[in-house]
């Protein structure tokens, strides 16, 4: 038995990187999970408005035209006599999601670690925001509008993606924000700040603006939802930002701490040392 012990070779530091990368998928699975209880009582908040989310239509219809920024209908128009271009609309809303969203998460905990915290604080803190305007303002698609010269490509040319998309699981009524759009703003953001690869960088650049075309041209979302879902996002760079600032503060904080524990340590041996001056750290970047 002692020898099976002295044999096992100690664990090396790819193990635990291994380890640590492994534990930080299982706590954001927790996180997810907790994200989708959230998300089912907020929908329970908002399934009995429907009259409520039909009225906020109408307004934002009408507060879109006074804008001048009504071309939800325009802009299909150009695609309904092509297939091809309904497909492509389609695919990407569909795919261009989570899809999109998971393997942007994977790569960060894997390549970008020191990253992945700002990205996942953002992504919590814009989907917070996001549920109080879906729990107070419940909104109907504009698929859901017909008689205002909408269609829902979607149900015409891939109905299979409807009823997987179950009103049981999937809160209808919350059009606004577009996280469609706003989390693909931010994964956009990752891709262009963070990889070292061209293509990647300019995919994410792009991939913002194919998206705010794809919810349009599939009547999923009006033009102002996309404009709430970028200001949601830019609201969960701000508090992601704040948190980074917060902890690192507490990391310089701590580390001072450490010095003078030290310090304070050797100097008990050695009789008295001179008394430093606190850091300003608020001075501290």
């Amino acid at each position: 038995m002692a020898s099976d012990t002295l044999s096992r070779r100690p664990p090396t530091l790819r193990h635990i990187r291994t380890g640590s990368r492994l534990a930080t998928a299982a706590k954001e699975i927790a996180f997810l999970l907790a994200a989708a209880l959230l998300y089912t009582l907020v929908r329970g908040l908002t399934s009995d408005r429907v009259d409520a989310a039909f009225r906020h239509a109408e307004d934002v219809i009408a507060f879109e035209r006074s804008l001048g920024i009504d071309v939800e209908t325009d802009l299909q128009s150009l695609i309904l006599d092509h297939e091809w271009a309904i497909d492509a609309a389609n695919g990407f809303y569909i795919y261009g999601y989570w899809p999109v969203f998971v393997l942007t998460l994977v790569w960060l905990i894997a390549r970008r670690p020191a990253a992945y915290p700002f990205y996942r604080n953002a992504l919590l803190a814009s989907g917070a925001f996001s549920l109080v305007v879906f729990a107070f303002y419940p909104l109907s698609p504009p698929r859901f509008l017909p008689w205002h010269g909408f269609v829902d490509t979607i149900s015409l040319e891939a109905p299979t993606y409807r009823e997987m998309n179950s009103p049981t699981f999937v809160n209808e009524y919350a059009a606004m924000p577009s996280l469609h759009f706003g989390w693909i703003l931010l994964l956009g953001i990752a891709w262009v700040a963070l990889s070292r690869v061209l293509v990647v960088r300019i995919a994410g650049a792009t991939m913002p603006l194919l998206m705010f075309a794809a919810i349009v041209l599939t009547g999923n979302h009006y033009v102002v939802d996309a404009i709430v879902g970028g200001a949601v996002v830019v609201a969960g760079i701000g508090v992601a930002v704040l948190i980074e600032r917060y902890e690192r503060r507490r990391a310089v904080e701590a580390a001072i701490d450490d010095a003078r524990q030290a310090a304070d340590g050797d100097g008990a041996g050695a009789g008295a040392i001179p008394s430093q001056r606190t850091p300003n750290l608020s001075r501290v970047r």
